[in-house]
């Protein structure tokens, strides 16, 4: 009769040391595809850099209620210099295709809705680097006639004050303005 091979047994140190390697080969030999794709990164931002104006224009979420919507429009100096904002923002309605639709721009609520808080006089107000001022547009998604195709806009280009520049903002869920054609536009003012 044969004698049974004697067994060695391995030091608890050696074993301690190997056993994480042995896990980590039965894991890769365990997985016969191809190594999984990782994760894309985060997005990044999209907000745009700073304009050359020094002033950046972004639009907040619009609130609808009864037909009533609004729609919060910010100006913030990104710039190194202070900047004074004066009046009414300048606002056109543009389609899909960034074409200007023929739609009624007014000063103050009146043109859309009651005067309410929002309708301050416009009064000058001088933002350091990093201040911002608001104003507000306001329309109603009214359809007076089934016969007239309701209007939608997809942007609004908005200039600060009359002669400056341009910028464009697309507004979350569009400008839906059945067919009553008007805009009402609120005086830029520091809000809370």
């Amino acid at each position: 009769m044969a004698a049974a091979p004697r067994e060695h047994p391995v030091p608890v140190a050696t074993s301690r040391r190997l056993g994480p390697l042995l896990s980590a080969a039965a894991l890769l030999a365990a997985c016969g595809g191809p190594a999984p794709t990782p994760p894309p990164p985060p997005p990044t931002s999209t907000a745009a850099a700073c304009p050359e104006s020094g002033i950046a224009i972004t639009a907040g979420e619009v609130d609808s209620a009864s037909g009533l919507r609004a729609l919060g429009i910010l100006l913030t100096n990104c710039g190194t210099r202070d900047y004074t904002a004066n009046g009414y923002p300048v606002v056109r309605v543009l389609d899909e295709n960034r074409e200007p639709l023929d739609i009624t721009v007014g000063n103050g609520s009146a043109p859309v809705s009651a005067p309410d808080a929002y309708d301050v006089p416009p009064r000058p107000v001088t933002l350091r680097p990093g201040q911002r001022v608001t104003a507000r547009v306001l329309w109603r998604n009214t359809v007076t006639d089934s016969t007239v195709t309701a209007t939608e806009g997809h942007y609004l280009e908005v200039t600060p004050a009359p002669g400056e520049p341009a910028q464009l903002v697309a507004p979350n869920g569009g400008i839906d303005l059945g067919n009553t054609g008007r805009l009402a536009v609120n005086a830029w003012a520091a809000r809370p």
